[in-house]
């Protein structure tokens, strides 16, 4: 029986690309349309309507850009709902708030589903080289089906337990990267303003302790203006908020990560939604706004 894929965007398509060359049979279907040509000579069997991948598939993945994309998708309030989800697994490999996955994995098991949290560390980059990290939470049971259908689209899977202890793990991840990547766009800024050439900063950034593949790449979109998207500022917006707005649960003082979201907010309202996330440093360039 094919393996279901929805959400076939920057991320999706690669890596159901992946599980095509694996020797899966892949049905998918995305909302936009906008990447089902390249799907398709990727060797997925890309569907006209959702409910054609419903129909075909016991296991869905779901790489989708938000919470209300999901709950279109699985009809979450609607009628469509249980006949979608009941005698199916279904793998949630976007970023959601851990309140929302345990509530969605509750319904789900309630209506006779099952629910498997996978939320990847990584960009476009790592999506396309198979270098994710995919996070896994669920039961034991369906861990073991989840974890290797997953693995040819990473580099590692890794175990964190039960719903929603994947989420957490990946907003902690995502506070680290989201403030690495703020903080190399302050540092250009700073070697701007004294006249630093930027090539020879990359020189010596790169040369040093402080260098990985994040800083290698981040930095060099930022030295030429390449804002190409690899994770979009609307995207690293949403996940700062859900990052400050998890650390504000807990009562955690966590000044870097308000001080980052602030700034995609600033780029977000500039309307450079849809560049990457290195075009933060025209944030950073612009200064504070009042909006």
């Amino acid at each position: 029986m094919p393996v279901g894929f929805i959400g076939l965007g920057v991320m999706g398509t690669p890596m159901a690309a992946h599980l095509a060359r694996a020797g899966h049979s892949v049905s998918g279907w995305s909302r936009s349309g906008r990447n089902h040509a390249a799907a398709r000579a990727a060797g997925i069997d890309v569907c006209d309507a959702v409910d054609e991948v419903f129909a075909d598939c016991e296991t869905l993945i779901l790489m989708l850009a938000n919470d209300d994309a999901i709950d279109s998708v699985l009809d979450r309030r609607g009628a469509a709902f249980a006949a979608r989800v009941e005698g199916r697994l279904l793998i949630n490999m976007g970023t959601s708030s851990a309140a929302y996955s345990q509530t969605l994995a509750a319904q789900i098991l309630a209506a006779g589903g099952r629910y498997v949290e996978a939320p990847v560390s990584g960009s476009r980059v790592q999506a396309e080289a198979a270098q994710l990290v995919i996070l896994l939470a669920g039961t034991d049971d369906d861990l073991a089906v989840a974890a290797p259908l997953l693995a040819p689209m990473g580099r590692q899977t890794v175990s964190c337990g039960s719903v929603p202890s994947a989420l957490r793990m990946k907003l902690a991840v995502n506070l680290y990267l989201i403030t690495l990547v703020t903080g190399l766009a302050e540092a250009v800024h700073f070697a701007e303003a004294h006249g630093i050439e930027l090539e020879r900063f990359a020189q010596v950034l790169n040369a040093g302790p402080m260098a990985s593949d994040v800083s290698r790449i981040k930095l060099d979109k930022m030295a030429r203006s390449d804002f190409s998207v690899q994770a979009s500022i609307t995207d690293v917006h949403k996940n700062s908020a859900l990052v400050a707005d998890a650390a504000r649960e807990v009562g955690m003082h966590a000044p870097l990560i308000n001080a980052s979201d602030a700034l995609f907010a600033q780029a977000q309202r500039a309307g450079l939604g849809a560049l990457d996330m290195a075009a933060v440093l025209q944030a950073v360039r612009a200064g504070p706004d009042h909006a």
